[in-house]
């Protein structure tokens, strides 16, 4: 395993962690979800990321068992969770969103579900219009100077807003996010390689990726249908499967040109796109998904093709993506 720092903190993470986003409590039970975790831990996995609208709190709670069942040292492992959407299935005004009583009370709820007393990382999980970023800044250093919670970020939120967020703890002396959370991959480049580039050195945000293979497209089996014993086929996640496949045919277009170059290097479509996430220096971590060991085992050796990402080769992918 490899591990990099989280943007200028002095935490490191492994290049590549572990996330329950769709699986945990309902592709994975309890049993499976051990044997993951386990895994992942055994090959030097130590970030391991969740959220409270996760299956409605269950993904949470199905990790907090195993991780107390397998006894991992906790200061061999990070854990997270996210907030926002609430944990409820309809959720009330005071039960999502990033007011600070939700903040705070959504923070201790997680510590409940994952049986652990602090959060390594905390994360706003979307902008939120109806709350001043003021108070959720307020509310995120309540946390930490209460020590239930070390490092807090945010995923998918605008980089003024994010900007703002620095402002507004510097000039109040509170503690700033850390960390972005957003999606990245072969297909969706744009947020992280652009609209988040003034961050990386003028704040020293670090990123913690999720969907390096685009939800399994870029695995290459979505390319002439949805197999029934995939994430997309999952009843709940019909929107998930709009979201990815009635993009256009240019998506599926791209991943069929890629895959000669995974080809010619002796590798896995889903090792390649994970490694070349990777090769992105401002990428702290990829989050990886799975519902079967040797899924997880395979994407794991996604660190032996790194190397093979030469210049020439980067250089075969624009031309594929173009």
């Amino acid at each position: 395993m490899q591990y990099r720092r989280l943007g200028k903190s002095g935490l490191q993470l492994s290049a590549l962690s572990f996330g329950a986003w769709v699986t945990f409590g309902k592709q994975v039970g309890r049993s499976l979800a051990r044997d993951l975790l386990a895994m992942a831990h055994d090959h030097g996995v130590n970030f391991f990321d969740n959220a409270e609208t996760y299956n409605h709190g269950v993904a949470e709670t199905l990790m907090g068992d195993v991780l107390a069942d397998l006894r991992f040292p906790r200061d061999s492992y990070c854990v997270s969770s996210k907030v926002y959407f609430g944990a409820a299935e309809n959720p009330l005004p005071t039960q999502r969103g990033l007011s600070r009583k939700h903040v705070i009370e959504a923070c201790h709820q997680a510590l409940q579900r994952l049986r652990v007393e602090h959060l390594d990382l905390y994360f706003c999980h979307r902008l939120d219009p109806d709350t001043p970023i003021e108070e959720t800044v307020g509310a995120m250093d309540t946390l930490v100077r209460q020590g239930k919670v070390l490092y807090w970020g945010t995923s998918e939120w605008p980089a003024e807003a994010i900007i703002e967020a620095h402002r507004i703890a510097r000039e109040n002396h509170m503690f700033a996010p850390t960390m972005e959370q957003p999606q990245y991959n072969l297909l969706h480049r744009e947020r992280v390689e652009q609209e988040y580039a003034p961050l990386y050195d003028a704040y020293g945000m670090g990123t913690t990726i999720w969907s390096p293979l685009a939800s399994g497209l870029l695995t290459g089996k979505y390319n002439d249908g949805v197999p029934s014993d995939t994430r997309l086929a999952q009843p709940g996640y019909e929107w998930l499967r709009e979201a990815i496949l009635e993009q256009g045919g240019d998506r599926i277009e791209k991943v069929r040109r890629l895959a000669p170059i995974a080809s010619d290097l002796g590798v896995s479509m889903a090792q390649f796109a994970v490694a070349w996430c990777l090769v992105n220096p401002h990428v702290s971590t990829v989050m990886l998904g799975a519902s079967k060991l040797d899924q997880l085992k395979h994407n794991l050796e996604a660190l032996d093709v790194l190397p093979r990402l030469d210049a020439q080769v980067m250089k075969r992918i624009e031309r594929a993506l173009a």
